[in-house]
């Protein structure tokens, strides 16, 4: 086994130039590094998946903010590009899995940093059954025989909640079977997936934007039923708030991707970049291709009722064809991020069974339990959306609260570490280049990124009766965010002061200099 540093404090390995491998971090390379740039990048714009997520939220955003809603897109693409710059920066420094884990190990100490891991994966446990879920928005306006259960769709209906179960099960069975296969198998379905998404994405741009009914102008206007302005955005912003996330995956398959203090920095900020200019356009697109815009079927049946509307059944439903390969590799992606953060987190002896959890097989080169985990987890997950639709809506609201705040939690250290003058990203990349450096403009980024993401932390789990318990009578539904991110740390804690009086007994193979 691997070993940390005895004391709570995670040091940053000493200055060396060249190729420094992961024993300068106390760590084996067990994982395969087979993973090229685009695989890297296949990565992080998986995870992100703009198909997946704008047909899945386009109608709760437009549902709730109107078409004004489309300001929020790159409003919180800016915020996500300075957290993106600063997490660019330690992937440079730290290519470890398990990167938010680690990242916030070693600018805060091992305390903060286990607890800022273990929100993070409790996240994407979340993240992947929610995008397993994403199915029920497309396969049934492709063919009516993907309606196993019942006879409504809408995701919102009993019929249509239990049958987005069975199919998210489905998924989750294959994209399992995958992780466990050959982390060669993982990468090249994810490329493929990656490739076909693009090619997609961009032809839904072309096609909605030349069939366009109205002008850019429409984006103005807040539509009927508002809030108002400052709600409209606060609420619609929640869809590029649940879009823009996962960008850090790149970091995540770092022991996996060559060169990935060269390569990783780039792919976050290309992935991000990428995705945050096709989300936008698809965003617009649909505003403007929609039949209408005052039917009601906009706010509840979203692009999947525009493609196939506006471009005619045969066009719309083969785009919806490749929609649904961009929510299969999505939840794929997302899932094996979350293996990788058990498999860090494990293999620095700090979950339960460590030992299971941190065994990677030889031969495929993947952590076999992790996926399992995940998988058998996420699984259980959707079965709650058998007895509510809307209890799985604030299930899945809260993993993306706990994704923001994990994120704030390596921000957060990294500015302390920046005006103490503590931070600094000298050195060179595998190739003798200098590492990615936000240079003299790293305070305003950071500053940019902590703040945005601590505001859209609070305004995503604000409990509104509107968004959380639309029903009304259910006030454990409006609280639900706050209470079982409450229940998180309280299980957290739980389990650190029990291992803090059963240590685990642990033999160290390779002991880093500067961990002595």
């Amino acid at each position: 086994m691997t070993t940390t540093a005895p004391s709570d404090v995670r040091p940053d390995p000493p200055e060396s130039s060249g190729d420094r491998s992961l024993a300068e971090f106390g760590y084996r390379q067990e994982l395969h590094r087979s993973l090229g740039r685009y695989a890297s990048f296949a990565a992080g714009f998986s995870f992100i998946s703009v198909l997946t997520t704008v047909f899945q939220f386009f109608a709760f955003g437009y549902a709730f903010g109107g078409p004004v809603f489309f300001w929020t897109w790159p409003a919180v693409l800016v915020g996500q590009l300075a957290v993106a710059a600063c997490f660019a920066e330690l992937a440079a420094r730290y290519p470890i899995s398990g990167a938010i884990y680690q990242w916030s190990s070693r600018l805060s100490n091992l305390s903060f940093g286990w607890f800022a891991g273990w929100i993070m994966v409790i996240g994407q446990i979340v993240v992947v059954a929610a995008a397993a879920l994403a199915l029920q928005m497309v396969l049934p306006a492709i063919w009516s025989g993907f309606q196993l259960v019942g006879s409504d769709p809408a995701p919102t209906s009993p019929d249509g909640a239990a049958n987005a179960a069975v199919l998210g099960v489905i998924l989750l069975v294959l994209t399992t079977l995958v992780n466990v296969i050959d982390n060669r198998v993982m990468s090249m379905i994810n490329r493929i997936g990656v490739t076909a998404e693009i090619i997609g994405a961009v032809l839904i741009i072309v096609l909605l934007l030349t069939h366009s009914e109205r002008s850019p102008g429409i984006t103005f206007h807040t539509g009927q039923g508002s809030t108002g302005l400052f709600g409209a955005l606060m609420v619609g912003s929640f869809m590029a708030a649940y879009v823009m996330i996962g960008f850090d995956s790149a970091g995540e398959m770092s022991e996996e991707t060559h060169h990935p203090r060269r390569t990783a920095p780039r792919t976050i900020l290309t992935a991000l970049g990428a995705a945050g200019l096709l989300g936008g356009l698809i965003v617009l697109g649909g505003l403007l291709a929609a039949p209408s815009l005052t039917d009601g079927r906009l706010g509840v049946d979203g692009l999947s009722y525009v493609l196939t509307s506006s471009l005619g059944d045969g066009v719309g439903r083969a785009l919806l064809a490749d929609v649904v390969v961009a929510i299969a590799v999505a939840t794929l992606a997302i899932q094996t991020a979350a293996c990788r953060m058990l498999f860090s987190m494990a293999r620095d002896h700090q979950l339960p069974f460590s030992g299971r959890l941190s065994r990677v097989n030889p031969r495929t080169g993947m952590p076999s339990a992790p996926a399992l985990v995940v998988g058998v987890l996420a699984a259980a997950l959707l079965l709650l959306n058998f007895a509510s639709p809307d209890a799985f809506l604030a299930i899945g609201t809260t993993c993306i609260v706990m994704l923001y705040l994990a994120y704030a939690m390596v921000t957060g250290p990294l500015l302390v570490r920046r005006l103490r003058g503590q931070f600094t990203a000298d050195g060179t990349d595998e190739r003798g280049a200098p590492l990615f450096s936000l240079g003299r403009w790293g305070v305003p980024v950071n500053v940019i990124g902590l703040v945005y993401g601590l505001f859209m932390t609070v305004n995503l789990a604000w409990p509104r009766a509107a968004v959380y318990d639309p029903a009304g009578g259910h006030w454990y539904f409006q609280w639900f965010t706050v209470l079982f991110l409450g229940l998180t740390l309280v299980a957290g804690a739980a389990y650190r002061a029990y291992r803090a009086r059963t240590p685990v007994a642990e033999t160290p193979e390779v002991v880093p200099a500067s961990y002595a």
